[in-house]
Order: structure tokens, then sequence, then C-alpha cells
């Protein structure tokens, strides 16, 4: 953290990916934990770094988080909606979050998603959702809801859509390795991606600079064709790449088809210049090369 900041205490709805990435580096510089997981292994798990986390999986388990909330200084949500429920966290604690006594910062993660096809033109914050999808409409409200409690009950949301996330444990390189990757062809297709690395540094730069209600996309600086990734991804580890499968017989689930189905380039000159950002991985071959490095 910034010279002259102290140390918070941080609930994190969701300590899965992100959420425990961004809480090992906080708890490392004295921040106080707690949070939700979905399974009483990973509860353990977590405890045993130090950690006060409930078990939340709505609508079977719903933990009492009263006391943590109201000590909570920042509340990160990692918890993406779930099906015609909707926002589970904004269904369950809703009425908590509005009287937050101590809270100076609350980031809700989202997705690039939201911005849904725009035949691989740019976009950027003052970009309007216009979400393809199902699954990307119900971001797109959960923002909308997000948002709407922050204005009735003043509370300093901040909104983040994030693209596709990558990182040690979860990146093509594990697919390559394992004989799982697949090149699919999808002619101008181009995705963005970002190394999780990046995304704590974005969300803990927020937190030093905080600007209630204000979006913004976390991004890498290179939209590339996924298949093009793929293909590093096997030079870095010395095998053959898989052959190129069109788009139409790559036997790709409906929520799979749905990101080849919805092209876009998404700037991060917000994150650059208003929270002072530099990437550490400003694009995919930088992040793959470093990860490579990494692997046994």
């Amino acid at each position: 953290m910034k010279e002259g900041m102290k140390p918070g205490r941080l609930f994190c709805f969701g300590l899965g990916y992100v959420g425990r990435a961004l809480a090992e580096i906080l708890h490392g510089e004295g921040w106080s934990v707690s949070g939700t997981c979905r399974s009483e292994e990973k509860r353990k798990e977590l405890e045993g770094l130090g950690w006060q986390v409930g078990t939340f999986d709505a609508p079977e388990t719903v933990p009492d988080v009263s006391k943590a909330l109201a000590e909570a200084t920042h509340v990160l949500v990692t918890i993406a909606p779930k099906g015609d429920a909707g926002d589970v966290v904004l269904h369950h604690f809703g009425e908590l979050l509005m009287s937050l006594p101590q809270c100076e910062w609350i980031g809700y993660l989202s997705t690039t998603g939201v911005y849904g096809d725009r035949g691989g033109d740019w976009v950027d914050e003052a970009t309007a959702p216009e979400p393809t999808f199902p699954h990307q409409q119900r971001r797109a409200e959960a923002e909308a809801e997000w948002m709407r409690l922050a204005y009735k009950h003043a509370l300093p949301v901040h909104l983040f859509r994030l693209a596709g996330i990558y990182g040690p444990g979860r990146n093509p390189l594990l697919k390559a390795r394992q004989g799982t990757a697949q090149r699919i062809d999808k002619p101008g297709l181009m995705f963005g991606r970002v190394h999780v690395a990046d995304v704590v540094q974005v969300l803990k730069a927020s937190i030093e600079r905080p600007h209630p209600g204000r979006v913004y996309n976390v991004v890498d600086n290179c939209p590339a064709p996924p298949a093009e990734v793929t293909e590093l991804a096997c030079k870095l580890l010395g095998v053959e790449p898989p052959p190129l499968v069109p788009f139409e017989e790559a036997g790709l689930s409906e929520m799979g088809k749905s990101f080849y189905l919805t092209n876009k380039r998404v700037s991060n000159f917000r994150i650059k210049k208003e929270l002072k950002v530099r990437l550490h991985y400003p694009d995919y071959r930088e992040g793959l090369k470093a990860l490579a490095a990494k692997l046994e």
C-alpha cells in the first residue's frame, strides 16, 4: 500500500481465484481478512491462513457475517449472478450492505462480457453495455443493482469489468501440457485477457485512490485471437500445437460458444491514466513466458 496508508480490514464475498490473490497480498501487508467460500473443505484451508471465513453456497448455506461486515473497511464481491436467482450477495446481504459504518471502498467484479458483440470494434467505460447472451444480461443487471444501492445509500461502490483471467494454475500452458488445448478457427475474433497479478494491482490501486461510482476495464494491452495464444503456449512447451478446428465443428458448450460469438477490443486507458497502473504483463506473450519459466 502507498506510504502512510494504514492496514484495513477486508471482507471478500468469494475467496476464489481473484479474491484469494488480493487477500493474500493484503494480509501480508498487515490487513485482517474475512469473507466467504463455497465449501467446508475450502473454509478450513482458508482459516488455516488466519482468516475468518464462512461457507456461502446459496440458497443452501448462508453464513452470519454481520459482525465481520460491520467491521470491514473494504469489501470485495467476486460472486457472479446465479441464474434466475440473480445477485445472491445482494439478495442475502443487501440490508447489511446498506449500512456499513466503517466501509471506505466496495469493489464489484463484473466482466467485459457486458459490452456484448461489437464486431471487433473498440469499447471503453463510456460505452453502454449491450449484452448479447443471458449470462451477460444478468451481469449487466447486477451492475445496475449495485449502482442503485450505491447511489441510494451513499456506498463507495466501484465496478471492475474483467477480461479473461489467467495466471498460476489457470492458463493455456496447462492445457497444452495436458493435451487438452484447442485451436479454434474463428477469423477476425479478438479476445481480451488479463493476468491475475494485474487484476490485484488494479484493485489495490483503486483502494489507494477511491473514486466511488467509477467503472474500470481490467484488461491487458493486446487483444488477440485465442488460437494465437494457444500456439504460443505450445511453442513455449516445445509441443506440437493442436490442429485448427473450424468454430462450427469445435463441439463447444453453449457458454463456450457465447465467448466466440462476442467480438470486441477493450480499452484499458482509464486504469493507466487514473489509477497510474503499469501492467506487470502488458500482453499475453509476457504473461505466458513468465508462467512457462516457473513450470516444473
